[in-house]
């Protein structure tokens, strides 16, 4: 496996919100410079507010126009907007959801290229990023359709569980009709690759939650676990794929169960997110599963009551640049152990 430093691309997010503070608050720290080489794409200029306000003195960009010219030794930077951008702190503005998709564009194009070897996303609007451009619900989706891939998956991980969900952002109102055999078999495969290729986990254990409260209490509340959930596992298992349930969700966060496997498939975003940010909010990380390459982003937003006032941690932004790493390495240790398999040896010729 190569030894290279792994080129690691960033991109800025909403410019209002808390983006520069956490990236710069991780690449501060000089063991970052060690493990790999950090490449901005946003804007010197807004960088430089986002600077002087949080009154940070011992830190700088190297800026540069192209991400092969970057400095491995030190954070460097790719100019992506013009110079009359307008920062407006905690604010949601045009210029903000515009300098969000232009970071985004310019980082996805040298992910192609060649150019970075894995993307890490600082948080979006969702709402002021919509254009022509982008008419997606969030990064998931818009990356799924960029790389040509028909179902991504949004998987949460933490060093305490991985959670991802059947249905994302969709309204509430839309679950039912969205949980179906196939779309749990779906998510059910990704996972199970996920966790095989890039967590380097043999044979995964994957918990399912059902739907509806107590999964349904054997069709009193609701038959979608033993019409729909129940014979999606079955076939899963099936195929080979280690996947036990459907599990009443509050019971199985409420208790220790959730340490018992590998990953967990909710059916709907709430159900999966919200115990995983309660348990897991300072250090958990947004996987996008089921990707040719890799991304990860903290799983907070812009949080624009915060820009400015230098209280943003950045724990979860530091996790996700490091998970990235991981999953990439992983990825190549995957590739060179499937293609260079053990070849059996006649004892009599060895």
């Amino acid at each position: 496996m190569s030894n290279e430093k792994i080129r690691v691309g960033i991109t800025q997010g909403d410019i209002n919100g808390i983006g520069y503070e956490v990236i710069i608050k991780t690449l501060m720290d000089p063991r970052m410079d060690e493990m790999c080489t950090s490449i901005v794409y946003g804007s010197p200029k807004v960088a430089a507010y986002h600077r002087k306000a949080l009154n940070i003195e011992n830190f700088s960009f190297n800026q540069i126009k192209d991400a092969s010219e970057a400095n491995p030794k030190r954070p460097n930077i790719v100019n992506c907007m013009d110079e009359n951008v307008r920062v407006e702190l905690g604010k949601s503005t045009e210029y903000g959801g515009q300098g969000a998709l232009l970071a985004l564009q310019a980082a996805i194009a040298d992910l192609k290229a060649g150019k970075i070897d894995v993307l890490v996303t600082a948080p979006i609007n969702k709402a002021n990023i919509q254009s022509q451009s982008f008419s997606f619900p969030g990064h998931t989706e818009f990356l799924a359709n960029e790389f040509g891939v028909k179902s991504a998956l949004m998987l949460m991980v933490s060093d305490t569980m991985k959670v991802g969900v059947v249905t994302g952002h969709i309204p509430i109102a839309d679950v039912p009709k969205n949980i179906t055999v196939d779309a749990i078999l779906n998510k059910l495969r990704l996972l199970n690759e996920t966790l095989i290729k890039d967590f380097a986990i043999r044979r995964p254990r994957i918990a399912v939650l059902g739907l509806n409260p107590h999964a349904g209490d054997s069709g009193v509340i609701g038959n979608e676990e033993e019409t729909i959930i129940l014979p999606a596992i079955k076939q899963a298992n099936e195929e080979g794929i280690v996947a036990m349930g459907p599990y009443p969700a509050d019971g199985f966060f409420g208790s220790d169960r959730f340490t018992r496997f590998d990953a967990i498939l909710a059916m709907y975003h709430d159900q999966g997110l919200s115990p995983f940010k309660v348990i897991n909010f300072d250090t958990g990380v947004n996987y996008t599963a089921g990707l040719p390459i890799v991304r990860t982003s903290p799983d907070h937003g812009t949080a624009y009551d915060l820009a400015g006032h230098n209280l943003a941690n950045p724990n979860s932004f530091r996790q996700a640049v490091y998970l990235a790493i991981d999953i990439f390495r992983n990825r190549q240790l995957h590739k060179e152990l499937t293609s260079n398999p053990l070849q059996s040896v006649d004892p009599e010729t060895a």
